[in-house]
């Protein structure tokens, strides 16, 4: 009689592991890559959802109190599961593996191939100055060590997991201290890391002021941001970029693809727009209907 075969039930991909159990964790880039995105795209709904809670919480005033007791036994619910999937390190180290050379890489090489046929490297050759690129949400410090002869790299972080990279929170960097300081400014996939969609427009506006005139600013999104969104496609984004002072001057994805990428040139704002062009870049407009994301960035 054949032996009955026990199917031992496999922990869930967003189980925290017990302190015994991280030794024998697979470490580095031998996380399957589904599961690391699965992680990834979780943490993203638990973060925007915490944002929510929060402003209905700070807003006490204008909600019930039904409603904002509601809001805090939820929000403790988040964070208690944010915590169990090992904060906000863990999502940075599921990043850090997603930009592992195993996995393609990261955006990185897709910003200084579009440097390299820009010829900024042979500009900096015959002045002798270095470009001056800050790389905001940097999960490693050595992502540009190949192009260390001409750009002089600052990267940054909200929680900075390396004593290479400056602990920073972008949207609180001092405008008038750090005016025109950069040639080039990377926003790979920081934008969408804001719950808040005029935190997402703020990071723009604040990337014009730091940036040199006629600087470089680098954006990469996940590709449903645009493609799948009912709010944002990539003509939409192309004129909000403008309205804030950035002429789109490459971008690259696939079709089926997982990334967009952008660069943009600063440019001056806009001196006059229209009553309905701010209309358009400060409320929502739907562009698509039926099962799509609700990504979207307001000036």
């Amino acid at each position: 009689m054949p032996k009955t075969r026990k199917n031992k039930r496999k922990a869930p991909v967003t189980s925290p592991a017990r302190p015994s159990d991280r030794s024998c964790q697979p470490s580095g880039s031998s996380y399957r890559p589904q599961a690391t995105r699965t992680v990834i795209r979780r943490f993203h709904v638990l973060l925007k959802r915490q944002g929510q809670l929060q402003r209905v919480i700070q807003d006490a005033k204008q909600h019930a109190k039904a409603e904002t007791l509601s809001a805090q036994n939820e929000l403790s619910s988040v964070e208690e599961e944010i915590e169990a999937l090992g904060g906000l390190a863990a999502y940075q180290r599921m990043s850090t593996i997603g930009q592992g050379k195993d996995r393609g890489g990261g955006s990185e090489k897709v910003l200084i191939a579009w440097m390299r046929e820009l010829k900024l490297p042979e500009e900096v050759n015959a002045c002798k100055t270095p470009l001056h690129l800050l790389e905001v949400g940097a999960l490693k410090p050595d992502n540009y060590a190949s192009c260390g002869a001409w750009l002089d790299v600052t990267p940054i972080d909200l929680h900075s997991q390396h004593p290479s990279i400056l602990e920073q929170d972008f949207l609180l960097m001092d405008i008038e201290e750090h005016r025109g300081k950069w040639d080039v400014i990377s926003l790979s996939l920081v934008l969408n890391f804001p719950p808040n969609p005029t935190d997402r427009g703020q990071m723009l506006r604040i990337a014009h002021d730091l940036l040199q005139p006629q600087g470089l600013l680098f954006v990469a999104l996940p590709l449903p941001c645009i493609m799948n969104s009912r709010f944002m496609t990539p003509d939409h984004f192309e004129g909000l970029m403008k309205f804030v002072g950035f002429d789109q001057i490459r971008t690259h994805w696939k079709d089926g693809g997982k990334m967009a990428y952008w660069l943009f040139r600063q440019t001056l704002r806009p001196i006059s727009t229209t009553y309905q062009e701010h209309e358009l870049y400060q409320k929502k407009a739907v562009f698509r209907q039926g099962n799509r994301n609700n990504f979207l960035i307001l000036l």
